[in-house]
Order: structure tokens, then C-alpha cells, then sequence
């Protein structure tokens, strides 16, 4: 029976990946787009005058971006450090897609990729040339400098589509990355690269890497279904007739992009206490926009919540990048 030996969390986003002087690109962003806020949607004007008495000033200076930016690195590096000791020999990553693979056609609740392998490559000039304002200078972090191919775990995607099938998830099932003609995107979606790119330290271990609808109405998944869905991952892993030790990796989130300290402080004290029903009880309003990759969290819960591993946040740090509170808030969780 495999054993899981090693539990993660970790944000994905851009700000990690970007120096404080490049998290101004990302504004140009912000500026146009509706943000959600506390179940409510605002413009950017909107949020300045909502958040006025937060002195989110203090925040965005050059000193305090600088140290938050530090401190995401040592919380990366932290990570980084413990798969190197605990070496597993396997993973599990749960993330997202943001309309990399799946576009309007067609976009699953939950996706299990079941090929033998899986590739990613370089962004081409066409490509880089689609992306957001301030995507294209993080790319070396979801992209490896040449056409790479991974192991993937196609005989521990089938236990979990058995078991699925059993327990009422009726999954979509891969074989290679969709690929779109004249589309920003082709290989790994960043949720996942980034894990293999900065956590393995490009020195992956068979992947296998589920993808929920964390974005886009109509079919996102309750915080309910997806802690369920992840338990059922759990009992498949738990199914899988092999020695092999077994990491699983929570990738995304936290609150962006527009911060909000109180959902992230709600989340990391659910996962200090492993507060089942806290996780469960998230209302779906405050799972929007970026914040909406805190599923991919709830799913990782309810895979590591049925093992005996345990362990603290390492660090949160809320990076903010304008006076409306725009930004994303990262965190570092791991359990041994």
C-alpha cells in the first residue's frame, strides 16, 4: 500500500516569481477589471474608497514590498528544502486551470490527467505577446527552458477513476494537454509547473496532477465537493498497490486578486485545528476570482486530513501592489 509521507501548500502566483519593482505591471491589470472583495464585486476606484481606513499605504512601499517579496523566497526555499530531505518517490499535485487547456466549449468540475508522460516547453514570442500585463516576466517559473517530458501515474489514475466511479465523481479523463491554435498557452498549466519548476527543483517524480474548475461559473465545485473529492483521492492512494511514499501538493490561492487577510486567517486556522467543517463551511461568494484557487487547498485537505501527518504554516504574506488592495496573499504550509 502506498504511504502518504509528505503534505504541501503553497501559492503559485506571479508575485513569487516577480521582483517588487515588476508587481506594478500587474496593475495596469487591475485598473480595468471588476474584483471581487468579501462576496461582493468591485471596480478598482471602488475598492480604494472601500478599503480607505486599512492604511494599506503602509503596505505597498519599497522597503515593506522588498521584505515580503524576501520572505516568499524563504517560504519557497522552505518548501523546497523539505521535499529534497523527505524525497518521495511519487505526487499528487491538485490545481487549476485558468483557460490554459479548457476554454468556453467545454470546462470539467474535476479533470484526472492519466497519461504516461506530460510535457512543457518555452513560451514562443506569439505567445508572450497574449499574455496579461506582468504574466510574461514570471514565466521562467512555470516554463523550462526547452521541451521537457514528465513521468506521469496513469496506474494511480485509474485506481482513482475506479473509485470515483464508485463513490459518485464522474471525472474527465486525459491523455495529453489540449492544445488551441493562436492561444497563449500549450503544455503544463503553471498550477502544476510550478510545483515541478520550484518545489522538485525541475528534478520531478511521477506526477499525477487533478484539475478543478476553480474559476469559471457555472460548475465550480462547492468547498463541500471538494474536500469530499479529495478524500476520495486519499482512499485511492490508500487503494494503490505499491511502496511508493507519496507527496501531495495543494497549489494555489491564497486570497488574490484582491486581498483579503480575514478568508486567508479563516483558512490557516481551519488547517491548524483540521477543521473539517470550517473548510466545508466556506460560502461559495468568497471563492471567486483568484480566491477561487483556495479549492485546490480544500481538495489537498481532504486528502491529507485522513493521513497522520501533520505540521504549521511556515509563513503567510499578504503582497500587496496598490492602494485598492490588489495583490495576492501567499502561504507555506507543509505537514510531515
Amino acid at each position: 500500500m502506498a504511504d502518504v509521507v509528505l503534505g504541501m501548500w503553497t501559492t503559485h502566483g506571479p508575485t513569487l516569481n516577480t521582483t517588487p519593482d515588476q508587481w506594478g505591471e500587474r496593475v495596469k491589470a487591475d485598473l480595468v477589471n471588476e474584483h471581487w472583495f468579501k462576496g461582493e464585486r468591485f471596480t478598482f476606484d471602488e475598492l480604494i474608497e472601500r478599503r480607505s481606513g486599512e492604511d494599506i499605504a503602509a503596505r505597498i512601499t519599497d522597503d515593506e514590498r522588498q521584505r515580503r517579496y524576501d520572505a516568499c523566497q524563504a517560504g519557497i526555499g522552505a518548501l523546497a528544502d523539505k521535499w529534497e530531505e523527505m524525497a518521495p518517490d511519487a505526487c499528487v499535485i491538485l490545481g487549476n486551470d485558468q483557460r490554459e487547456l479548457f476554454l468556453e466549449d467545454i470546462q470539467p468540475t474535476f479533470t484526472v490527467y492519466r497519461g504516461e508522460t506530460f510535457y512543457n516547453q518555452p513560451t514562443s514570442a506569439a505567445q508572450k505577446a497574449k499574455l496579461p500585463p506582468g504574466v510574461e516576466d514570471a514565466e521562467w517559473a512555470y516554463r523550462p527552458d526547452r521541451h521537457t517530458v514528465y513521468p506521469g501515474l496513469p496506474g494511480l489514475a485509474e485506481i482513482v477513476f475506479a473509485r470515483a466511479m464508485e463513490e459518485g465523481f464522474d471525472l474527465a479523463a486525459s491523455n495529453d494537454w489540449l492544445r488551441h491554435e493562436d492561444h497563449r498557452h500549450v503544455g503544463t498549466p503553471h498550477a502544476f509547473s510550478f510545483v515541478l519548476r520550484r518545489i522538485m527543483r525541475d528534478r520531478a517524480v511521477p506526477t499525477l496532477p487533478v484539475i478543478a474548475n476553480t474559476f469559471y461559473p457555472p460548475n465550480q465545485p462547492t468547498a463541500r465537493r471538494c474536500f469530499d473529492f479529495g478524500a476520495m483521492i486519499g482512499r485511492a492512494i490508500r487503494d494503490w498497490d505499491s511502496p511508493a511514499r507519496v507527496a501531495v501538493v495543494g497549489s494555489g490561492g491564497m486570497s488574490h486578486f484582491c486581498i483579503d487577510e480575514d478568508l486567508d486567517r479563516r483558512f490557516l486556522d481551519a488547517f491548524c485545528d483540521r477543521n473539517e467543517d470550517a473548510l466545508c463551511g466556506i460560502e461559495q461568494d468568497l471563492l471567486q476570482s483568484g480566491s477561487s484557487e483556495l479549492r485546490n487547498w480544500i481538495v489537498a485537505a481532504g486528502v491529507l486530513f485522513g493521513t497522520r501527518l501533520g505540521g504549521d504554516v511556515l509563513d503567510y504574506v499578504p503582497c500587496y501592489r496598490s492602494l485598492a488592495g490588489t495583490g495576492t496573499a501567499n502561504a507555506f504550509v507543509c505537514w510531515t
